[in-house]
Parts: structure tokens; sequence; C-alpha cells
């Protein structure tokens, strides 16, 4: 195989491995606390009703990477670590700059995403208390018409204004 095609090979493995430690998404739909806090899932296929306690927005932070600043940093860097030394000294510059590349891109895809999009909403929290005593916390992207104080139905996740 040529060079070329090592580094390269070696620059995908690098970058695929560097982006499975990706971030998680910002939150996950459907958890439920009870009053102590502790969270678990809501009940699958169960009717319940309660009132909207609290309504947050949920803004900013890190939200994760689409992984293209890690891919592309990590074959610009094994590239350019292939150009430096020779035989097992260039294999060890093209591995090195694949890593360090897909940091760099990583953290630059980072900044990029970050300062564009600063103090946007993402998404928004919704607090329920249920009938039974229980919290249910849901994050929805959009809140419909639901304000503090209504009275809601929920099952499977789907929150509803019961009028």
């Amino acid at each position: 195989m040529s060079n070329i095609r090592v580094t390269f090979i070696t620059a995908i493995v690098a970058a695929l491995g560097l982006a499975g430690c990706q971030s998680t998404p910002l939150y996950a739909n459907n958890q439920s606390g009870n009053v102590n806090g502790s969270v678990s899932r809501a009940p699958e296929n169960v009717l319940e009703y309660g009132y909207v306690t609290n309504i947050e927005t949920i803004q900013g932070g890190n939200r994760g990477g689409s992984g293209a600043g890690i891919l592309l940093g990590a074959v610009v860097g094994g590239l350019l670590g292939n150009q430096v030394g020779g035989g097992s000294g260039r294999t060890a510059a093209t591995i090195a700059g694949s890593v360090g590349g897909a940091m760099a891109g990583n953290a630059i895809e980072g900044r990029m995403d970050g300062g564009a999009q600063q103090g946007q909403a993402y998404g928004y929290r919704i607090t329920i208390r249920v009938d039974s005593g229980q919290t249910r916390v849901f994050d929805v992207t959009n809140t419909g018409d639901l304000r503090v104080n209504d009275r809601v139905q929920v099952r499977n996740g789907q929150i509803a204004r019961v009028n």
C-alpha cells in the first residue's frame, strides 16, 4: 500500500475512535423524577393527570458537535504528520498528527457552534406534578400553548392540556 493510503486509513481510524468520545445530547425526552429527586423513565402506556408546575428554557451549553471537526482535523493532522521523519518515526508522527488534528478540529467546531448560537433556546424543561404526588420532568423542543398551573394529561411522553 502507498504511504498516502496508509496515512489516510490511519487518520480515519483515529477520527472514528475520537468521534466515539462525543458528548451526549443536551437532554433526553420523557424522564421523570419522584419528590426525592431521583430520575427514572416515565411509565409507558399509562395515562396520568397533573398540573404544570414549572417551564424553563434550556439555553446554550455544549450540545456536542457533528463530528465533522474531528474527522477533518484528524485527516489534515495525519497528512501533515506523515510529512515528518521516516520509517517508524513517520508512522508515529502520522498517528500523533491525527490525534492532535482531531482534538484541534473538535475544539474549533465547538467554538464556532457555541459562538454563533450563544444564548439561543434549544428546548424547554416542563415539570408536572401528577395526581399521585410524583414529579415528572419532560424536555421538549416546543411548549405549544402550555402554561404554569395548566391541568394536563400525560401518556407515553405526550403532554396535552385538559380543558
